[in-house]
């Protein structure tokens, strides 16, 4: 039994999609499926159930999930070999690539990465932003190596840090706008007035429907984002107000703008992501140790 070949198993136990998981392993769908079957012939034991005509969805069989237990084992006892062999004289260098949509959390990214600058100056930081989708698109691709994600992380998928902090929302606006003159905004604020919010959330089906006490359809949503600088700009020329996250547009000085928070608070929850079963670098190891650190 070849390490590659279990390798490859975890990978659709991770995806439960024979396509998928061969997208994610740079390798084409029949090769992915001939290296199953031999697997499966070799241990004389049917793994997968592949899925009906009208369903994709691989499943592990009872001995399926034995030997993706016994694999994950494998897999952690081949890790730590390697970190105690090679770690102690080498040279850490290298890139960690993380997404992320826009959030003030970011901020604790930069002050890990400033940390370990000075021991570490050959490790390179390279931050892509977007949306919940585009995050778990490119990290299922492999194409990051750590997502900032909202909400519950489904751990068959996905190792993850909890970040102990919490993004609040809130209401961005003109200083001279009506609602300006309130420390904080209910939910009865906001039913008349012009609304911009994140263009993801006004698709997928916006979370604060509960704590608005309207259906979108009832509200006036005037323009929707993806980048609240943009939607920043829009709020400054007097378009309406836009609901996002705090500290992130700068509301002090000369701006024209102002940030007040919802009324009963709301707070997003955030977690760090990183694929199961895939081994990340020495260089992303460290950073993530600086982050378990500084958040303990």
């Amino acid at each position: 039994m070849e390490l590659r070949v279990l390798h490859y198993f975890l990978a659709v136990a991770r995806e439960q999609n024979i396509s998928a998981a061969a997208e994610s392993l740079h390798l084409s769908q029949p090769t992915l499926s001939t290296q199953l079957k031999g697997l499966e012939q070799e241990l004389g034991k049917q793994l997968l159930i592949r899925g009906t005509k009208g369903s994709r969805k691989v499943v592990l069989t009872d001995e399926g999930m034995i030997l993706r237990k016994r694999a994950e084992e494998i897999f952690a006892l081949v890790k730590k070999a390697e970190d105690e062999i090679t770690l102690a004289d080498e040279v850490i260098a290298g890139d960690v690539a993380i997404g992320a949509g826009e959030s003030d959390i970011i901020r604790y990214f930069a002050r890990a990465a400033d940390t370990l600058k000075e021991k570490y100056p050959l490790i390179h930081y390279h931050i892509f932003s977007g949306n919940a989708e585009f995050v778990t698109e490119q990290l299922d691709k492999g194409l990051i190596d750590f997502g900032l994600v909202y909400g519950p992380v489904d751990p068959s998928k996905y190792d993850y840090l909890e970040v102990p902090i919490k993004d609040r929302f809130g209401v961005l606006m003109r200083k001279d706008a009506p609602l300006a003159e309130k420390s904080v905004i209910t939910p009865e604020d906001l039913w008349d007035k012009p609304l911009i919010v994140s263009h993801q959330e006004e698709r997928d089906g916006w979370p604060m429907r509960r704590w608005i006490g309207r259906d979108v359809s009832d509200l006036n949503i005037f323009a929707t984002y993806n980048l609240i600088y943009n939607g920043s700009l829009l709020v400054e020329e007097g378009l309406g107000y836009a609901i996002c996250f705090d500290k992130l547009i700068n509301t002090t000085g000369d701006s024209p703008l102002c940030f007040r928070p919802l009324a009963p608070a709301i707070e997003a929850s955030a977690s760090i992501v990183w694929k199961r079963y895939q081994i990340i670098s020495k260089a992303a190891e460290k950073f993530l140790a600086e982050l378990r650190e500084s958040f303990a």
